[in-house]
């Protein structure tokens, strides 16, 4: 899918342009992204919206300009009162209209070129904000000083940027209107139809309309020019998704016969009833697994809902076909988890497991090498290092990926190419809301988790101020010596001098001097074997508490764990708080949930932190921390590997992500291989606004 030529000259390096030389060019490079060792280029200064207007029409003269308010005046003037040498004084110009008299002022002004631009006894106009000083208004440093003869130049509406250091917004301002001029005739890859109803603009109209308003309102986020360019940034995105998604299932995968045997015994094994959420997620995976086409499945539900056995079910029925399977989860803490919780089942249904670790001694290691290449080991747990070199399975027909948010759209076409026609699962715990789903797995079929399993208990969530620290240290003594367990958690691993947080390590030294050695610590920093150590004594009840970072957050599994102690709950995102509340309430005994919070509250985090209060419904949670957070970091895009919109707002666009996903798959449908004046029409969208993704996209098709 090669880049169409007529876009040629939005790809010119900035460089290349008048007035861009290489220091500028090394900025615009730093601050557009640029690839290492690559220049930005005309669209990425075409791509970057106004974060506002200044309004400059107003010419009503001194009298009539409120102080505060950008004027545009016509000047006489008369004086010049230039200060003593030496003086930090201000050079004053005095001037006047027909309605009255006003004062620019310059400081530091050196060299005589304020005098130059502004002779006594000539007219130039002048904009900027009107000031007070004493009893006269005074306009300090215009933003615009011009000749009546060019008062053309002059902006009347002037979009305001987001800069970074060493970017003046003048020198910006120039490059993008020398970009303005180089935008090619492109075909319209919107529908007429979607254009008429919406009374949207063509792309190039819209850019202009955007960069060099007449108006004010032109530009705005909600005016017709930028709702249809976020949508086109939505359909870009909607289609890239779609052509992922074509590239994992294209190459015909494998019809597996589901005999049942193998799951009717990992069934019998569980301790529990299938709840109905998973039955129709397992009825889903089966569907897709006795079709030809290559699975791929996104599996999300709530903490506690029972994701590992869904993913389960779904090995064993590959395994029912002789095929393998691999469960590959972010940290060794997880993926140690979730063989804990797989292999006693598993076992009782005759499929061998085994958890490939960096640690494993080396003749484990050669043993389970051997049985993942000859087929005796049949499921296979670990981290990314599964999918090293090195690691050969016989059958891999199925893959699992756990925490999926962590693991994006790049990987997922890396890790189509892995095996022969692999199946592709992926999980999180994560409750994502549509708009999310829409635009980070729109490549995906979804299934989702609602219900918790029979038996979990509601935790009881309360807050309390951090000074209420000895109080809440009383009442865990009393709770330890009933036999219950508790998590403390805290922010950070070692003590900040920037943060006022107590840290895990002060925390862990203070509780011990209470508890002694029924204390454990684990955080990020320690070794693997360390964790391990410190979990097992947790698990097995010896230790009694265990303050931890946010390294536990998921896949940590203690039933006995009844109290979960989160300390400054309010550094914590909502969706984090309540990962980390659903390591309690997963045995028969009622849990307990304290959400320790420095005074003062901000607004933000005082509403989060009544929302987590108020419900464990992880879905409902989710569309609060949209609403409180937005879009952009509610997944962590980077993690994602779905960058953050450049153009679209989520809070005041989303309606239009509905109709570009609907839009993308109608255009899919009708012109699958992008062929003809269509297909050309939306390579070059897909290049103007996703080239991000446009390339791997070149790469697979």
């Amino acid at each position: 899918m090669p880049r169409p030529d007529l876009l040629n000259p939005l790809f010119k390096s900035l460089k290349s342009m008048k007035g861009v030389g290489p220091q500028l060019g090394a900025l615009f490079a730093k601050f557009f992204g640029a690839p290492d060792g690559q220049d930005a280029v005309v669209l990425d200064v075409l791509m970057h919206m106004p974060s506002g207007v200044i309004d400059r029409r107003a010419q009503n003269g001194v009298a009539y300009a409120p102080v505060g308010s950008i004027a545009t005046l016509k000047l006489h003037i008369d004086e010049h009162i230039v200060p003593p040498r030496n003086s930090r004084a201000p050079l004053r110009i005095k001037a006047h209209d027909e309605t009255g008299e006003i004062t620019l002022s310059f400081f530091g002004a050196r060299g005589g070129w304020v005098e130059k631009q502004l002779p006594i006894g000539e007219i130039r106009y002048v904009s900027g904000e009107i000031g007070f000083f004493g009893r006269e208004k005074q306009m300090t440093h215009p933003d615009y000083i011009v000749e009546p003869e060019k008062l053309s130049s002059l902006p009347m509406v002037e979009p305001v940027y987001p800069l970074t250091h060493g970017l003046s917004s003048r020198a910006l301002r120039k490059v993008i209107a020398s970009a303005l001029d180089l935008v090619p005739i492109i075909p319209e890859w919107t529908g007429k139809d979607r254009r008429t109803i919406m009374n949207w603009p063509g792309f190039s109209e819209a850019l202009h309309h955007i960069h060099a308003p007449q108006r004010p309102t032109e530009g705005d986020i909600v005016s017709p020019s930028r709702m249809r360019l976020a949508y086109d940034e939505y359909l870009a995105g909607q289609l890239a998704l779609s052509l992922i998604r074509e590239t994992m299932v294209k190459s015909s995968g494998i019809a597996r016969q589901v005999t049942e045997e193998i799951t009717q015994k990992v069934e019998a094994a569980l301790p529990f009833a299938l709840t109905d959420g998973q039955r129709l997620a397992i009825s889903d995976i089966r569907e897709d697994l006795e079709r030809p086409t290559r699975m791929s499945r996104l599996l999300q539900g709530d903490v506690g809902s029972g994701k590992t056995v869904v993913a389960l079910m779904a090995m064993a029925m590959v395994a029912e076909d002789g095929g393998q399977s691999a469960l590959m989860a972010p940290t060794e803490l997880l993926a140690s988890q979730h063989f804990r919780t797989l292999q006693p089942l598993a076992e009782m249904a005759g499929l061998k497991v085994v958890l490939m670790t960096g640690k494993m001694p080396a003749a484990e290691k050669r043993a389970a090498l051997a049985g993942l290449a000859d087929g005796s080991i049949t499921i296979a747990v670990g981290t990314h290092a599964l999918f090293q070199s090195g690691v050969e399975f016989e059958d891999l027909g199925l893959t699992v990926v756990d925490e999926q948010h962590r693991f994006g759209v790049h990987q997922r076409l890396a890790l189509s190419e892995k095996g022969h026609k692999t199946d592709l699962l992926v999980m999180t715990a994560t409750p994502i809301p549509r708009t999310l789903v829409l635009t980070h797995f729109g490549d995906m079929d979804v299934s989702v988790l609602r219900e918790k399993p029979a038996g979990r208990q509601p935790i009881d969530t309360a807050t309390l101020p951090i000074s209420e620290y000895e109080r809440v240290v009383g009442r865990l003594a009393s709770r330890l010596a009933e036999g219950a367990q508790a998590y403390w958690v805290c922010p950070l691993v070692e003590e900040s001098e920037v943060l006022d947080v107590v840290a895990a390590e002060d925390r862990f030294a203070d509780l011990k001097n209470s508890f002694g050695d029924r204390v454990e610590l684990v955080h990020g920093r320690m070794s693997a074997a360390a964790k391990q150590e410190a979990m097992a004594r947790f698990s097995s009840g010896e230790a009694q508490i265990l303050v931890a970072t946010t390294v536990i957050e998921v896949g940590v599994d203690v039933p006995n764990a009844t109290i979960i102690i989160i300390e400054h709950a309010e550094r914590f995102g909502l969706a984090q708080l309540h990962q980390l509340r659903g390591r309690v309430g997963r045995g028969s005994a009622r849990s307990a949930c304290l959400l320790l919070y420095s005074e003062p509250l901000s607004e933000t985090a005082r509403q989060r932190l009544e929302a987590i209060r108020k419900t464990d419904d992880g879905f409902e949670i989710a569309e609060k921390d949209l609403e409180l957070r937005g879009q952009g970091d509610l997944l962590g895009t980077r993690q994602s590997g779905m960058p953050g919109y450049r153009i679209a707002v989520p809070d005041v666009h989303k309606h239009l992500l509905e109709m570009a996903h609907d839009d993308a798959r109608a255009a899919l449908e009708r012109n699958p291989g992008l062929k003809g004046p269509e297909g050309e029409a939306l390579r070059a969208l897909l290049y103007i606004f996703r080239k991000d993704l446009a390339i791997p996209l070149i790469k697979a098709g």
